[in-house]
């Protein structure tokens, strides 16, 4: 993975001074590709100043108005956030462990922010596959969007420049699926299931998420994917078949 295949994707931004320093310290480490959903912008002029020298990334910033449209060409997906609980992410990894896994990847990145007050909702953190969080003192754990990205940005410059001082051997050249492709697979696999009365009860939802985070972690490529996908609608045909 390289610096240009990582996407800073910030929802609901509501401060325009905080997206101006979100670019600033996206310029720092050398990521350029920025996404807004559903922003609340309205001070271009705040924006700029606190961007300093890096409107540029904001010129070149792309608009969604849902998240799922932002992150579905991206084959990893990380939701950042402090938060824990029931239907949030179990697993959670800091920005040096998250940096260390994406260096080995291959495919587009998107790290996700949520909103200044809010952050991530329950929904925007399902969308994702991975999640991550900063060690900050638990008495005072918000850090500021464009310190939180600066973060993760110079943990993700570190790791990427440890690789290429080692002169390391390439780690294979293959291309992982995306977030769309992710959900298709998913859903014809849940639909298989759901054929041969597998979900009787209340729990489909919670395992479709199950399945997207497994099958991105494992990167699975695009004819794993409709490998995968087959052998799923064909035990559900045979199982059709037996009770017919």
């Amino acid at each position: 993975m390289r610096l240009s295949d990582v996407i800073i994707v910030l929802s609901r931004p509501a401060e325009s001074g905080n997206v101006g320093a979100v670019c600033r310290a996206m310029k720092n480490m050398g990521l350029s590709k920025l996404r807004l959903v559903a922003p609340e912008i309205n001070d271009t002029a705040a924006l700029l100043a606190r961007a300093v020298h890096a409107g540029d990334v904001w010129e070149h910033a792309q608009t969604f108005d849902t998240l799922a449209d932002a992150v579905a060409d991206c084959a990893i997906v990380a939701g950042t956030s402090r938060r824990r609980g029931h239907k949030r992410k179990a697993i959670t990894m800091n920005p040096r462990e998250l940096a260390g896994y994406l260096v080995g990847r291959e495919g587009n990145a998107a790290l996700v922010f949520g909103n200044e007050r809010t952050g991530l909702e329950t929904a925007e953190l399902a969308l994702c596959n991975l999640a991550s969080h900063i060690d900050a003192d638990l008495r005072f754990p918000s850090l500021n969007l464009s310190h939180a990205v600066q973060i993760y940005g110079y943990e993700l410059r570190a790791a990427l420049n440890a690789v290429s001082n080692a002169a390391k051997e390439p780690l294979g050249h293959w291309m992982p699926i995306d977030r769309a492709a992710t959900d298709t697979l998913v859903t014809s696999i849940s639909g298989s299931l759901a054929k041969i009365g597998f979900y009787r009860y209340r729990g489909r939802e919670e395992q479709e998420i199950f399945f997207r985070d497994l099958i991105n972690r494992a990167g699975l490529t695009v004819n794993e994917a409709r490998y995968l996908g087959n052998i799923f609608a064909k035990a559900s045909k045979l199982a059709e078949n037996d009770h017919g």
